[in-house]
């Protein structure tokens, strides 16, 4: 479903009566979606398709449902995705992904709807390649034209000059391929073709245990800086109160370069030293 745009009633159908299927009406007020501007046209509408006992409705930009065709009192009626974001590749939308579905198993249903030439606005195909992920195609004159799908006409100027930037910055080795890929999320993400991508909990735990990773040569030589200054200052603070501390070269791998704690009152031995004190000879 668009983002900020309510419908009248309920997005998630309830249970519906035999050969009777309900889904929310769409709401003309609604902003129109992100993406190629001609494909707006389909925004409030849906397309249905029977396949064996099942009744498959797609309503682009807003949700894909699933209606079991049977006189049955417990008739299965439910949603196979929310419209979030598109499928980005190669500077072309490949397709529109329906998330956040109704349960099925440990996880939520989800469908992809890929857009393919056709002579009419029709859903042609239904699958399910994988449990709980559907696949559905859907076809339609509106991407007949070899450049309908390209994303970069479709951005506003300010994330076309962002863009052209990036690009140069990759030819002049500016940047790396993983920066590079990664800015240029950030402009579909600006531009409302993807959905913001939140890291979990685990992911951020497991990130910050990770080394570090840079996109630009002048980057980590910053970060180099910034940690050697870091380390002379801690040096000063320990020589200050006078603990002694051990140096890269002098620590073995298996301990840990800080602090060191001398032995009170004993004098530790050099290496090589036999033991013998004092007048013992």
């Amino acid at each position: 479903m668009l983002p900020g745009c309510r419908v009248s009633g309920t997005h998630r159908p309830r249970r519906a009566p035999a050969l009777g299927p309900l889904r929310a009406p769409y709401s003309a007020g609604c902003a129109l979606p992100a993406g190629p501007a001609h494909l707006s046209r389909l925004s409030g509408k849906c397309f249905s398709l029977v396949e064996s006992t099942y009744k498959y409705e797609l309503c682009p930009f807003h949700n894909v449902t699933q209606h079991e065709q049977t006189f049955r009192w417990n008739a299965y009626s439910g949603i196979l995705g929310i419209w979030q974001e598109w499928e980005i590749t190669n500077n072309t939308f490949r397709g529109m992904w329906m998330r956040d579905g109704d349960a099925c198993q440990s996880r939520s249903r989800q469908s992809k709807v890929e857009l393919t030439c056709g002579k009419s606005n029709r859903l042609a195909h239904v699958s399910e390649p994988s449990t709980c992920v559907y696949a559905l195609t859907f076809e339609t004159p509106l991407v007949c034209h070899p450049h309908s799908l390209l994303v970069y006409p479709t951005l506003p100027a300010v994330l076309q000059q962002r863009w052209d930037q990036l690009e140069q910055d990759l030819a002049d080795e500016l940047i790396t391929a993983q920066g590079y890929e990664k800015s240029l999320r950030a402009i579909f993400e600006d531009a409302g073709y993807l959905k913001t991508s939140e890291p979990s909990e685990s992911a951020q735990r497991e990130g910050a245990t990770k080394d570090l990773q840079f996109e630009t040569l002048e980057s980590c030589q910053e970060a180099h800086k910034a940690l050697s200054q870091e380390i002379e200052r801690l040096q000063g603070v320990l020589t200050h109160h006078g603990i002694p501390y051990g140096k890269p070269a002098e620590t073995p791998s298996s301990e840990h370069w800080g602090p060191q704690t001398p032995t009170a009152g004993i004098a530790e031995p050099l290496r090589g030293d036999p033991g013998l004190r004092g007048d013992t000879l």
